[in-house]
């Protein structure tokens, strides 16, 4: 697990319409997405177009939650996990749980309500789920954004659980810092404050190879832009949309027109 440790792992889909989803998110991601072969519950795994396995997608088990997009952050030992979460002032919001075949996990929040999971899968094979930097290429998660009330106070937990660093940032003015997320030497994400009309919590960002065209699929798909292209970094665009199902997610891409 040493090559997982502490970083994002695998990503999953809550929704209300998983059939919808499915097919939403493949036009979207140019995912490849069937259903998984687990007794007792409807579990879709997707894949990218290099065949490496990134999300699943199920439907909401519990009346009333709310549909997101979610992160699972690989560990070592995930009861140990969950002690120091709950130490540190967050809450358990599913016990730890192992499910034969693909690990153990639980899912989490952390002081402020942003949920997430943490996993120790079977298998010691690297995940390719998230690949940052230049490394990356379409259908991986490139980036995970934490909108929370208290910048600090997140970054001051996220660092005593994972060893995650922050370095650098963005300024944006009246809306405070874009502060820069590290776990060893691979950019993961970043973390902000409160932002009129945002959520808080999590937020992926998938790659696309051309970010004018998944934002034409999208809207086609009955999604919607919230925000961009902007260009970002590196000489690429990044957008923040809304699933037909009301999920917040990030794409990013080059402009190839």
């Amino acid at each position: 697990m040493a090559d997982n440790a502490a970083k994002p792992v695998w990503y999953e889909l809550l929704t209300t319409d998983i059939e919808a989803a499915q097919i939403f998110y493949a036009d979207v991601l140019d995912w490849t997405i069937a259903r998984a072969p687990y007794e007792g519950i409807d579990y879709r795994i997707a894949a990218a177009p290099d065949a490496a396995s990134i999300a699943g997608l199920m439907t909401i088990p519990q009346p009333g939650a709310l549909p997101s997009w979610l992160m699972y952050v690989g560990v070592e030992d995930v009861d140990a996990s969950v002690e120091r979460v709950t130490a540190a002032g967050g809450a358990v919001q599913m016990p730890a749980m192992t499910m034969e075949g693909v690990g153990r996990m639980a899912m989490l929040a952390d002081p402020h309500g942003a949920p997430f999971y943490v996993m120790r899968g079977e298998s010691d094979d690297p995940s390719n789920a998230f690949v940052p930097g230049e490394a990356a290429t379409p259908g991986h998660a490139v980036w995970n954004e934490l909108t929370t009330p208290d910048p600090a106070a997140s970054i001051a937990f996220y660092e005593a659980q994972f060893g995650w660093r922050q370095d650098g940032a963005m300024p944006m003015g009246e809306l405070g810092d874009y502060q820069f997320l590290y776990a060893g030497a691979d950019g993961i994400g970043a973390v902000m404050g409160r932002v009129p009309g945002g959520r808080e919590g999590w937020q992926p960002y998938f790659m696309v190879e051309d970010i004018d065209a998944a934002v034409e699929r999208l809207i086609v798909g009955g999604g919607s832009v919230i925000q961009g292209p902007d260009p970002i970094p590196g000489g690429m665009y990044s957008v923040v949309a809304e699933d037909p199902q009301g999920v917040r997610f990030g794409l990013v891409g080059s402009r190839v027109a």
